[in-house]
């Protein structure tokens, strides 16, 4: 005889007659099963309903109806219910039938208690089997999951991906992703099932408690309070070895179960290591577009950011500056001085204009701003308040001779002026060129007819 189970397992017997209920039960309960036993299909589906089994044995005929029936039935109350079928007809066909609806097992009678309770054993061993091949395939899941995050360097995918599975690890229908940023403070990253200002408002409502948040422990907290309507978020600190990179914030009908909060976790880490990877990623964009010099933009980034002004429509104005008797100050002073000219013309130039302003060295002695949003109106402005900042700036004050001097500086404006890279650059450039041709010192707008840059 096979040895009890160490826990009682509910098996529902049903049988219309009362000498294989009372024989097939004493069988069970032998092998340590919790054992119930009714009559016909409609007393069984009654209490299907009322209470969990864990395997069902029947007879394939019942009075009223067919034990395939009460399979049918009784599999669409719960699915992982063990189905045990048993007849007094040896025949293939109903054998085929019970199979095909989806027992696990087929006995004919007489039933002997070894075969009987070795066919409930098998069934309930499947049903872990096929419980544990879950699990495995929901690691495996969650484990190609969280390489997919560890392998994407694009935010626009990478976010969107890491708070999709967020939800479905912790059983959310709503996420929302909060970065900390250099200041320290919190910044909505995005949301899934959330619209923005929702998103943004549950963020606003739980700065206090992520600013006391330490360590990497999925925690509880409860948003809201002082009057307000409070609601409770399931938080993943998002930590890597460098420190706290943000926190994903749930929020799950149900709390989540301590196998979705150690899954939540492991796949936090991943997130938390793909976000600080993206970080890494930007600071070495960000060294590529800049010149090594002045730490300005250099003329790679300058391309990307007209292309992406043109692409967008708005009006911007591209100012082409080019110092004045430059090369003298190299003669009179030595390079190593006219380097360190230059950087003060950065410094001044970013003065001028707004931080959403572009201003790129363009080499040499020769820069560019972009002044985006608006028209040749302003920018010829702002590109008086540049020549005026720079003719009145005292360069290397720090030497023994301070030196002064002037720039010229060329313009011209999308759409009015032109509508192509190429042609906008161009032209600001012959501005800037017709300039130096003149006075100096002076601010060019663009046309047409101006004759195109030569050696200066």
């Amino acid at each position: 005889m096979i040895s009890c189970l160490p826990v009682a397992h509910a098996v529902l017997l049903v049988d219309d007659e009362r000498f294989a209920r009372t024989v097939y039960s004493d069988y069970l309960r032998a092998a340590g099963f919790d054992v119930e036993v009714v009559a016909d299909a409609e007393a069984a589906l009654v209490i299907l309903q009322a209470r969990h089994f864990d395997v069902l044995v029947a007879d394939v005929i019942l009075p009223g109806s067919s034990g395939i029936d009460l399979l049918s039935a009784a599999k669409q109350l719960d699915a992982n219910l063990e189905v045990v079928m048993i007849t007094a007809l040896d025949k293939v066909d109903p054998a085929v039938r019970a199979m095909k609806s989806g027992a696990s097992d087929y006995l004919v009678k007489p039933v002997t208690p070894e075969a009987l309770q070795h066919a409930v054993h098998r069934s309930l061993a499947t049903r872990a089997l096929l419980a544990e091949n879950m699990t495995l395939r929901g690691h495996l899941k969650l484990f190609e999951t969280c390489q997919r995050l560890s392998a994407t360097l694009d935010r626009d995918r990478l976010v969107p991906m890491g708070l999709a599975a967020v939800a479905s690890t912790s059983g959310a229908r709503e996420t929302l992703l909060a970065e900390v940023a250099t200041d320290r403070s919190w910044v909505l990253s995005g949301a899934h099932g959330l619209e923005y200002q929702a998103a943004a408002g549950l963020l606003e409502a739980a700065r206090a408690p992520l600013a006391r948040l330490s360590g990497a422990e999925p925690r509880f907290l409860e948003l809201g309070g002082d009057g307000q309507p409070t609601r409770r978020a399931f938080c993943l600190p998002l930590v890597d070895e460098v420190g706290t990179v943000g926190a994903a914030l749930a929020f799950p009908d149900e709390p989540p179960s301590a196998e979705m909060r150690e899954s939540a976790a492991f796949l936090a880490r991943h997130l938390a290591l793909a976000l600080r990877n993206l970080g890494r990623l930007k600071q070495v964009e960000h060294l590529a577009y800049l010149d090594d010099l002045t730490h300005l933009y250099n003329t790679r980034y300058l391309d990307m950011v007209v292309d992406r002004e043109l692409a967008g429509g708005r009006p911007f104005t591209l100012l082409f500056l080019d110092l004045d008797h430059f090369k003298g100050v190299n003669d009179q002073h030595g390079h190593l001085s006219g380097s360190r000219l230059l950087v003060e013309v950065a410094r001044v130039l970013r003065s001028c204009v707004r931080d959403e302003d572009v201003v790129v060295r363009y080499g040499g002695d020769e820069y560019v701003v972009i002044l985006t949003g608006i028209d040749s109106g302003g920018g010829l402005k702002v590109a008086e308040r540049v020549r005026r900042a720079i003719e009145d700036h005292r360069f290397l004050s720090r030497e023994a001779t301070p030196v002064r001097v002037t720039a010229s500086i060329g313009l011209a404006s999308f759409p009015e002026h032109a509508s192509t890279k190429a042609e906008i650059i161009d032209l600001a450039d012959r501005a800037m060129y017709r300039g130096k041709r003149t006075t100096r010192n002076v601010v060019y707008m663009a046309a047409h007819d101006l004759p195109p840059a030569r050696e200066r």
